[in-house]
């Protein structure tokens, strides 16, 4: 039992980070139809900004202390928001009315021309960096279960940018437009919405969302380089088909089962070198049985 339960706090504490990428790819789709794979790219950008604004940051505020932690990731998140729409103005924009396929190349296109400028040794170079301590991180011990304070702020976090992002969609009149452009661009565009103004306000919170998974994925992480939003991404990517996307509530279940998924495989004797293969054969199985996901409905496209 004490094992189930450590394995529980630790995969929801993964989950969380999980579900918190997967929104900005849910977000994206929800309103385009399309999946934006420069996104665990902006993931990356989010980690290496942090990076370099906490020790300036550290200055004013001091070091591992809760606004340093604030204010690098509002300041990561509003680069990475930026970037997000640069992306979207400069390679999405003029391919919007083209063929999907042509939208989902340039999205792969644009995640290496990322990467692999990222590893130019005038950018941010190939080689692994140690990433600054934000936090001050206590173990917190009950009984025979241990679980960080960080592990835990992650959670939190992550369930209060969820409510977030519910209320903007669900209860504002930006969501209603979103909504709006998502059912139908042309009528919406007909109704008065500036659907561009939209698009890029949702690249920008997709964005936003990578750049905050980013540093929580960098804290757990031993180091920081350019590729190193490969693996989370793909993992998010999973966790929003497995709660069904284009669904926000989707999404974070999606992570958070995906989390869970993982560690209790990964504390597995003998299966903890599969878990990468059991995380895709899930996706295999979600694609087969239910390509809606959990969450979400299927719906019938008209030729």
């Amino acid at each position: 039992m004490d094992w189930f339960l450590q394995q529980l706090i630790n995969g929801l504490a993964l989950g969380a980070i999980y579900a918190l990428i997967a929104l900005g790819y849910t977000m994206v789709y929800g309103v385009l139809r399309f999946i934006n794979f420069a996104h665990a790219d902006v993931l990356m950008l989010g980690a290496f900004a942090a990076y370099y604004l906490a020790p300036s940051v550290a200055k004013v505020f001091g070091p591992s202390t809760v606004p340093t932690a604030l204010t690098v990731m509002v300041l990561s998140a509003v680069i990475c928001a930026v970037i997000g729409m640069l992306i979207e103005f400069l390679a999405y924009r003029p391919l919007r009315h083209r063929p999907r396929l042509t939208v989902l190349i340039t999205a792969i296109g644009v995640s290496l021309f990322i990467e692999y400028t990222g590893q130019h040794e005038k950018v941010f170079g190939a080689a692994t960096k140690a990433f600054p301590t934000l936090l001050p991180q206590k173990e917190i011990i009950v009984g025979a279960l241990r679980c960080s304070s960080n592990d835990l702020v992650v959670v939190g976090f992550t369930a209060v940018l969820l409510a977030a992002m519910w209320y903007i969609v669900q209860r504002t009149k930006v969501g209603m437009a979103m909504r709006a452009v998502s059912f139908n661009e042309q009528a919406a565009s007909l109704m008065g919405v500036n659907v561009n103004a939209i698009i890029s306000f949702t690249f920008a919170i997709g964005s936003a969302l990578a750049a905050i998974g980013g540093i929580f994925f960098a804290m757990r992480a031993p180091g920081i380089e350019p590729l190193m939003g490969v693996q989370p991404g793909l993992r998010a990517f999973i966790a929003a088909v497995l709660g069904g996307i284009g669904n926000l509530p989707g999404a974070a279940l999606g992570g958070v089962v995906l989390g869970l998924i993982e560690t209790f495989f990964g504390g597995m004797p003998g299966l903890s070198d599969y878990r990468d293969a059991i995380a895709f054969a899930l996706l295999i199985l979600i694609l087969l049985f239910r390509p809606a996901g959990l969450l979400g409905k299927m719906q019938t496209e008209k030729v």
